[in-house]
Order: C-alpha cells, then structure tokens, then sequence
C-alpha cells in the first residue's frame, strides 16, 4: 500500500508520525507523495482540511483516514492509542481486500470575473463576505432570482461541514450522505425595507445557487480555511460536485450520530 501522512506541527501528532512511519515501514508500506493510495491526517479537522486541498486533484483515487490529536475532530475515527491497531488494519485490509470506502459529497465554486471563470472545491464551506461595507449580493436559485441579501456574509456548506460554521450560524446538521448544500446567512439585515429568508436553506443534488455580489465591493472569498480578497467577482455559482466525491477509508464502524452525540452532547443524561 502506499500511502502520505500529514501532520499537525505539535510534539503529540509528530511523535505519532514516527511512530507511523516506523510500522509502516515493517508493514511493508511504501511513502509516496505523488500517488498515494491512502493520506493519512494526524492532528484535528483542521489537518484533515489541509490534506484534502493538498491532493484535491487526486480525489478519484485515494482515501484519507485521521488520528484525532484534537480537541474536537468530525473527520478523525482513531485516537493516539490505537495508531498500532489502525497501522494492523490497513495492512490486513490492503492484503484481504475489505477494506470499507465511505464518499461524501464536496462543495464546487465556480468563480466568474473579468479575468475570466476558475473553479474551486471545498470539503466543509464556501464562505462570502463584506470587508468595508455590508455584503450587498442578489441571490439566484436555480436561473431565478431568489432574494438581495445584505448582511455581513453568506456560508454555503457540505453536509459534513454542517457541523462546523453552518452550525454556529444556525443551520442543521445533515447527514454526510445526503448530497445537497445548505446556504446559511451570517447577519443578514431584516427590517421594513431589506428582506431576506432569514434561515437556513438546503439545495440537493442537480439544483445551484448564484451569487452576484454588487459591483466592485471589495470580498473575502474563503474556501474552508483558504482565503483569499477580491473585488473583481462577478458572480458565483455553489453546487453539490457532479464529478467528484471525498473518501474516507473505514476500518471500523464509528456512526456519525455517534460523532455528533460525543462532539455536542457528551454521554451523560439527566
């Protein structure tokens, strides 16, 4: 098997690393950076997000797995202890050929300007918002104007970044497998004169959402954690990927209402 590793720059998740390394190589696994078949994340969600962007031109054909070093982590099944059993594992499940591949749907952002149409991909949010002014955009879904939002910023999420940013703004939390995207306001201005939904809004597979902010204000465009100013956007398009899917290598059941229960609620009930 050949496989990556990205790590969080903290004495645990580099300890883990070696570590890794270490059974890897008696496992007879080989470290390739170009074509690994499995990226392995050591550190939080955060890690996880810095490995999907580092090979997001690469999804069709690999898998990533996570050890949580964390405080909170949606994307990592397996905590420090068991690194040895997890290294077992994918060992035996590369020779019996069981290993389990779970896909997701991921975010697709088509940025329209005057320097033409690029596109990008996220694996929790595309997040659009004003830098000197109220974000002042006209919202289309679907080829057909929606509302004209103003307020401090739009999110658009994956179902497995609704728990991330989505939540704090409000939105539900949906289940990985379902292939839509849910658009949240950040702020939004409603009053007698400005109207806008004012709440969160799911999109499935096949419809999209474009968003026209106004001309030549100045945005901050982030996708997940990479951000970028621009003021030459002219419009954006979200959807679900048609093409492309994140995949995650499972080892061992670990049920995401599980992770939801452990994340917010913990195990003790009155």
């Amino acid at each position: 098997m050949k496989y990556f590793l990205v790590q969080r720059q903290d004495d645990v998740s580099a300890g883990l690393a070696r570590r890794f390394h270490e059974l890897a190589g008696q496992y007879g696994m080989e470290l390739d950076e170009q074509e690994p078949e499995v990226v392995v994340s050591i550190g939080g969600d955060g890690t996880m997000l810095i490995a999907f962007h580092q090979f997001a031109d690469k999804l069709d054909r690999i898998s990533f797995v996570g050890i949580h070093t964390g405080h909170l982590g949606f994307f990592a099944d397996w905590k420090p202890d068991q690194l040895d059993y997890l290294v077992e594992l994918m060992h035996n499940g590369e020779i019996n050929q069981d290993m389990r591949i779970v896909q997701y749907p991921i975010l697709e952002i088509e940025i329209h300007s005057s320097q033409g149409v690029e596109q990008r991909l996220a694996l929790n949010e595309f997040t659009l918002k004003g830098i000197e002014n109220t974000l002042v955009a006209q919202v289309d879904i679907n080829d057909e104007m929606f509302e004209m939002f103003r307020g401090d910023g739009i999110c658009v999420s994956t179902p497995s970044g609704s728990t991330a940013y989505n939540k704090s703004l409000g939105g539900a939390i949906v289940h990985p497998s379902l292939a839509a995207i849910q658009i949240a306001e950040i702020a939004s201005i409603n009053n007698r004169v400005y109207r806008t939904l004012g709440s969160p809004m799911l999109l499935p597979m096949h419809h999209h959402c474009d968003i026209y902010p106004k001309s030549k204000h100045p945005v901050y465009l982030a996708f997940d954690y990479q951000y970028v100013q621009r003021s030459d956007v002219e419009s954006i398009r979200c959807r679900v990927s048609p093409n492309l899917k994140v995949k995650f290598a499972r080892y061992r059941p670990f049920p995401f209402w599980n992770r939801v229960r452990e994340a917010f609620i913990g195990h003790e009930f009155q």
